[in-house]
């Protein structure tokens, strides 16, 4: 469903957010980073998107790119 309302509506980050949320949910990882890093690409301040990318990237043992968007995530829950 996310994916064709994608196709119709175009790259939606709030779309692509919870089509992550979904992926991640199938535990399909690799594609939900895709589909987070997609998300950020069209709003990097969505700051619930950086926090669960830190999150998957921990769990595949990525700790760089962990650290990276959960310093972003606690950057942009601060400005809140």
């Amino acid at each position: 469903m996310y994916r064709d309302a994608i196709d119709a509506c175009g790259p939606d980050p709030l779309l692509l957010y919870n089509l992550a949320v979904l992926l991640g949910d199938l535990h399909r990882q690799r594609e939900a980073i895709e589909a987070y890093e997609a998300a950020l690409r069209g709003d990097p301040a969505l700051a619930d998107g950086h926090y669960n990318l830190a999150l998957l990237y921990e769990k595949l043992g990525k700790p760089k790119q962990a650290i990276r968007h959960m310093s972003e995530y606690r950057r942009l829950v601060r400005r809140q």
